[in-house]
């Protein structure tokens, strides 16, 4: 079979398309034909270099196909299947995951960075780590979201708490965790601002459903929020931007307001003045990724016609530089998928 693989780290001439062998299943494990995956700035970074990566490395977190071969005769699958992969690697020793409650175990890596990826035309995965396609999407759209959907989703529901009748900014929700968190938040029944980097990206947002769409670049965010809001500020900011847009979800943040991220894209290092955090009572909450209980949240909401993936931009496995060049280059609305 062939693979994207690294055997260094650098600019994305070092992303190679070559042959590897077919993985052999272990008993716990399926084979899967990749029939489509997904790229995330993730892939990005491990390119560059992650510390710890073991190379030669297959690239890519994820991915849906089809089931080839199963591992052991008593399975939930069966050969044909069409599935899922979730990303995320949890240890299948502790008690949660024996009882089949991974959702309580933290996951302990992701493909892609901690074991060989997704960006290959076969995959052995184990089948704790298989989700049913839903049968309303294609496999371009199935692949697309299992990582950015449920890190919107860990985000927002499970760390921010959002509740129906908040009002929740949105940055960048042009890209795949953005466009997933606009849509989650919409389908809680919260009021939605959404930012974008360019007129047509603002546009999509509404058709997506934000109440406002605002470009990060050339509006005044807080004018607007403010006359939104009448004076009192968003109850949630979902950030994944990190220092260019730090000091401005800080000073639009209300009463109680809670600011979750996942990403600092622009840099890390920003700035908090705690007098505003004790005054106004506001809480800052990490996340990273998601759980089990993230993704089967995400699946619902897809096959039930509540959410939908954003696929916006199809490469094949072959053209895996250019690939990654539209991504660094922040030209999509929504994900960019691969197909082998």
């Amino acid at each position: 079979m062939k693979a994207v693989r690294i055997h260094e780290h650098g600019g994305t001439e070092v992303l190679v398309w070559e042959e590897v062998s077919v993985p052999v299943i272990k008993p716990d494990q399926a084979l899967v034909q990749i029939k489509a995956a997904a790229l995330n700035h993730l892939d990005i970074w491990v390119r560059r270099g992650i510390p710890g990566i073991s190379l030669p490395m297959i690239l890519g977190s994820d991915a849906a196909g089809i089931i080839k071969e199963v591992g052991r005769e008593e399975s939930d699958f069966i050969v044909g299947d069409e599935v899922i992969i979730n990303p995320l690697l949890f240890c299948g020793k502790c008690e949660a995951c024996i009882d089949g409650r991974e959702n309580e175990c933290p996951f302990i890596g992701i493909f892609g960075e901690s074991t060989d990826g997704t960006n290959c035309e076969f995959i052995a995965v184990n089948e704790r780590n298989l989700r049913k396609k839903p049968d309303n999407i294609d496999f371009k759209s199935a692949a697309s979201f299992p990582l950015a959907g449920q890190t919107a989703y860990q985000m927002l529901v499970n760390r921010a708490k959002v509740k129906e009748g908040d009002t929740v900014l949105v940055w960048g929700s042009s890209s795949g965790v953005g466009s997933f968190g606009l849509q989650i938040a919409k389908a809680i029944g919260c009021k939605v601002i959404a930012t974008g980097g360019t007129t047509a990206k603002c546009n999509q947002a509404i058709d997506l459903g934000a109440d406002i769409s605002l470009n990060h670049y050339k509006d005044d965010i807080l004018g607007v929020v403010k006359d939104f809001t009448n004076g009192s500020g968003v109850d949630v900011v979902f950030e994944h931007s990190g220092a260019s847009t730090w000091d401005v979800s800080m000073k639009i943040l209300g009463k109680y307001g809670r600011v979750v991220t996942c990403g600092a894209t622009t840099g890390p290092k920003v700035s908090i003045d705690l007098r505003y955090i004790f005054f106004k009572q506001q809480s800052i909450f990490g996340s990273t990724m998601g759980n089990v209980q993230a993704l089967d949240a995400v699946i619902e909401l897809i096959a039930t016609d509540k959410i939908k993936p954003i696929v916006d931009e199809i490469f094949s496995m072959e053209k895996i530089a250019d690939a990654h060049q539209y991504l660094e280059n922040s030209n999509q609305f929504g994900k960019v998928v691969l197909i082998p």
